[in-house]
């Protein structure tokens, strides 16, 4: 059985920002330090942090007065910020640079009178932290009919945003028939979408031409597996989405099939490493990686904590 990994995969920039910024805090400030949600979607990434001394929560009321809080790198709404700030604790923003652009770019839009929308998944972390930090009512939406659905106020003030961890093909047709239904609506550029999840994404699909299976290590609930996943099935190669080794069924490769693995931006290396090891023993004749760009992104640490 042959095996080729993806290149990119794993880890994205944000991510390892995040991770860097609760482990500092943990260096750096007095024990227990509190994270909001989920620091990136992993268990593995969680638990280890657990381990270290964080302890995540759901709700700022989970957190006591004055304790240190890292907010995830999904980003949160202006009222949690404003409710932190009046219970007076010691705020570490760990939300991802690129989704804090989305925030910038959607308060500008409202600011100067345009109806917002968000493109993506209702109910995710980030989604929810980007209608959180504007003042009007926004519509979300993810698929072309219900960008064919849409009502608004006024057509000729519409503007879009976009969850950062979609791509540019998970969004482009949703865009067209916006686009084609309000010829003025604004959005920003292409190139203002998440490089990441484009180039993962672009990195199955070049996989999917040599492969008969796509493993995709990654958390059930993160956007950005779930889309590696439907990538490779929309190539027509068998897909898995596992979160680890245990995940692995011996019936998938009776066949000694040609295996193909990526991982989701916010999946550790060693996670990839542990799936490996177990399929050693299913007869792994050689591993390789794909040729593919090295990402060289690195987003800077929060002051209070660089030096």
């Amino acid at each position: 059985m042959d095996i080729t990994l993806a290149q990119p995969r794993g880890f994205c920039a944000g991510v390892v920002r995040a991770i860097e910024i609760v482990e500092r805090t943990l260096n750096q400030f007095p024990h227990p330090i509190y994270v909001l949600h989920e620091i990136v979607h992993n268990r593995y990434v969680v638990e280890d942090l657990k381990t270290r001394g964080a302890i995540f929560v759901e709700s700022l009321a989970e957190v006591p007065a004055g304790a240190v809080c890292v907010f995830s790198a999904h980003g949160v709404a202006t009222t949690v910020v404003k409710n932190a700030e009046q219970r007076q604790l010691q705020i570490i923003d760990a939300t991802c640079p690129l989704v804090t652009k989305v925030h910038n770019q959607a308060q500008r839009y409202v600011e100067n009178g345009y109806e917002l929308i968000i493109i993506g998944h209702a109910g995710h972390p980030e989604v929810e932290g980007t209608r959180g930090c504007v003042t009007e009512p926004v519509h979300v939406l993810y698929t072309i009919e219900e960008a064919e659905k849409l009502q608004v106020q006024n057509p000729a003030y519409l503007a879009y945003v976009t969850q950062t961890t979609l791509s540019t093909d998970d969004t482009k047709e949703v865009i067209n028939t916006l686009v084609a239904r309000f010829p003025n609506i604004k959005g920003p550029a292409l190139n203002d979408i998440c490089y990441a999840t484009q180039s993962r994404q672009n990195a199955v699909r070049e996989l999917a031409v040599d492969i008969e299976i796509l493993l995709v290590v990654g958390a059930n609930n993160s956007s950005n597996s779930n889309r590696l996943q439907e990538v490779g099935k929309h190539a027509g190669v068998a897909s898995y989405l596992i979160e680890d080794a245990n995940d692995l069924q011996t019936k998938w490769f009776n066949n000694n099939p040609l295996v193909g693995i990526t991982a989701g931006a916010s999946t550790p290396e060693i996670l990839i490493e542990q799936v490996l090891q177990q399929l050693q023993e299913l007869g792994v004749t050689t591993v390789k990686t794909m040729p593919g760009e090295i990402e060289t992104t690195i987003f800077r640490l929060p002051s209070i904590l660089q030096g």
